[in-house]
């Protein structure tokens, strides 16, 4: 039975992708109880971003999705510039932070994401300014076989290509010259590129592999 291929469709709460009956939009606002301070100060993410001396720090998103994680380091005070190569996920991350822009609590940090649609990549090579940190969240063959992976990653799984040169994207964000570059991986998943980390942060299904350029 082939399966049904994902469709962007606009509701009265916004710009979705639908697929069998599933549902995605982006949707800032379900984050909010993660925004407040405690609860921030324990997110993993923002731990392993943390920069010292820096009164305001830059970071990259070089793999944004629906811009989950590029949320926390803007709350954080992180001005945030967020590259997402897929044309169909980038217009849902787009739509959501045009949504969110207009919620109290969370308008001061979309003023401080930037969104790039294209591929990071090259982009990273050729910056202009040095960042603080670059994210990457890389999508991998191994991760689309877990039995794990949520409702929401399946459906964004059938339009993102799987990264095909993780050592490719891994050279560019040091191209960057970052203070650090942060790699979030599966608890168990392999080093990207099968490069050692300096360090990592880990938690119950996430880890953050930290590497000083």
């Amino acid at each position: 039975m082939e399966r049904e291929a994902p469709e962007l469709i606009r509701d009265e709460n916004g710009l979705a992708l639908a697929s069998a009956g599933r549902i995605v939009r982006g949707d800032f606002a379900r984050m909010i109880p993660r925004l407040k301070p405690n609860n921030l100060n324990r997110e993993l993410l923002v731990r392993a971003a943390r920069v010292k001396g820096v009164a305001d720090p830059v970071a990259i998103d070089a793999t944004a999705g629906l811009g989950e994680d590029a949320l926390l380091l803007a709350v954080a005070g992180f001005r945030v510039r967020l590259y997402e190569r897929n044309p169909t996920i980038a217009a849902l991350l787009e739509d959501a932070l045009e949504r969110a822009e207009s919620i109290p609590e969370l308008a001061d940090a979309i003023g401080r994401m930037q969104l790039e649609k294209t591929d990071s990549e090259p982009a990273l090579r050729q910056l202009g300014f040095q960042p603080d940190v670059v994210l990457l969240d890389p999508m991998f063959p191994s991760r689309q076989k877990s039995a794990a992976v949520k409702k929401k990653l399946q459906l964004l799984q059938q339009l993102e290509e799987p990264c095909d040169d993780e050592a490719a994207l891994l050279d560019a964000a040091f191209a960057a010259h970052p203070r650090k570059v942060v790699v979030k991986r599966p608890v168990k998943g392999p080093w990207l590129a099968e490069r050692k980390p300096a360090h990592s942060l880990s938690g119950k299904a996430v880890r953050f592999d930290c590497y000083i350029p």
